[in-house]
């Protein structure tokens, strides 16, 4: 098939796997095209049957914000016509299924009809959609695509309650590339950051409100309290001040590391003991699937699509949101006892292979025929 993948291109979670998504089906032999505005992060190399096509226009002085939505509109109608695309597949509702629907309805003018197969994947439901201003919009623009896809049980069902969704929303999780998310070993690594065999906890996120990450800290705090740890941080974002002020007051500013964004969040993953994720919301838990890819056990909230992926008691533990003490004393409880840590190090590798992208992939190249095929 020729698929085009209109996604941001940015280290997010829709990024990610809508540029690993494609890769994959490249590497199978499909032509895949991006069109988006810069080259996706991921996008770190060349492969066979990879294209991408870049999203410009001139923002002339008329307008005081720049006509995204149409430009991106435009570049599709030219892709699908000169590529001949069998399907397009666009990641986010807003902008990206709005603008394919205007590029779909340029193109019937023109006897083309491609089917458009949207995949939601939080926040464009959760919180942006959500807003009055584009609400309407995200509403017609599921309703109209042809196929809609969400990432987790949770967010089809929070799409349903907080649209006037009229049409059927199949479930595909996100995946892992355990090619890639493979515990390695960085020992002389490890040694630099934990020189005393100190544990290990590592967050990351783009510290967001909704992420949370001064419960990280607190909870960081309680296990130093009883455990030699270090914590490392990983992402930057809005809350990084408050964080930074916060790991100055409770007195371990030494053993906590900063370390901004990361593009091989793999590495740091091979060294690490436990993984705190205590979310507002996470509609699938993307960082936390990593993480599990990588051997090490999550301490999470139980929000959103988290319980889909992180068994309680197995693979890490939950707790409700905002519950410090409880997240505590389940990291405490997992790295107190070596045998213990090794076991939901091994639960946590076999829940990821659950969602490997072989496993998942074909679920996408199904639906996609089940459109090609009416096209």
């Amino acid at each position: 098939m020729n698929i085009g993948i209109v996604c941001y291109p940015t280290f997010g979670g829709s990024g990610v796997v809508a540029t690993e998504l494609g890769k994959a089906l490249a590497d199978k032999g499909h032509h895949v095209h991006f069109i988006t505005y810069s080259e996706p992060a991921r996008l770190d190399a060349f492969q066979p049957n990879v294209f991408y096509h870049e999203v410009s226009f001139e923002n002339y002085a008329l307008f005081q914000y720049p006509p995204y939505e149409t430009a991106l509109a435009g570049r599709m109608v030219d892709i699908i016509k000169y590529e001949k695309l069998d399907v397009l597949h666009v990641h986010y509702a807003i902008p990206h299924a709005s603008a394919a629907y205007m590029a779909k309805m340029i193109l019937k003018d023109e006897g083309i009809d491609i089917p458009i197969i949207t995949t939601l994947h939080g926040t464009d439901i959760t919180l942006v959609g959500k807003d009055p201003s584009f609400s309407p919009v995200v509403t017609f623009a599921i309703n109209h695509s042809d196929g809609v896809t969400a990432v987790s049980q949770s967010l089809k069902q929070d799409t349903y309650d907080n649209f006037k969704i009229t049409r059927d929303i199949e479930v595909i999780h996100n995946f892992i590339d355990l090619k890639r998310f493979i515990k390695k070993d960085k020992n002389h690594f490890r040694k630099l950051i934990a020189p005393n065999n100190e544990k290990i906890l590592i967050h990351t996120s783009n510290f967001r409100k909704v992420k949370r990450v001064e419960d990280v800290i607190y909870v960081f705090k309680n296990v130093r309290d009883k455990i030699a740890s270090k914590l490392l941080l990983v992402g930057d974002g809005p809350e990084r001040n408050n964080v930074e002020n916060i790991c100055r007051s409770i007195g371990y500013c030494e053993d906590i590391r900063f370390l901004g964004k990361q593009e091989a969040v793999e590495e740091l993953l091979a060294i690490a003991d436990l993984f705190v994720l205590p979310s507002e919301k996470e509609s699938f838990g993307l960082a936390a699937l990593e993480a599990m890819a990588c051997e090490v056990p999550v301490i999470s909230s139980n929000t959103g699509g988290l319980p889909e992926i992180n068994i309680h008691g197995k693979t890490g533990f939950m707790s409700n949101v905002g519950d410090i003490e409880d997240m505590s004393k389940n990291a405490i409880y997992i790295l107190e006892d070596e045998d213990r840590l090794n076991q939901f190090k091994a639960n946590a590798l076999a829940q990821a292979k659950e969602f490997e992208i072989h496993k998942i992939l074909p679920k996408y190249e199904e639906y996609y025929m089940r459109f090609v095929k009416k096209a």
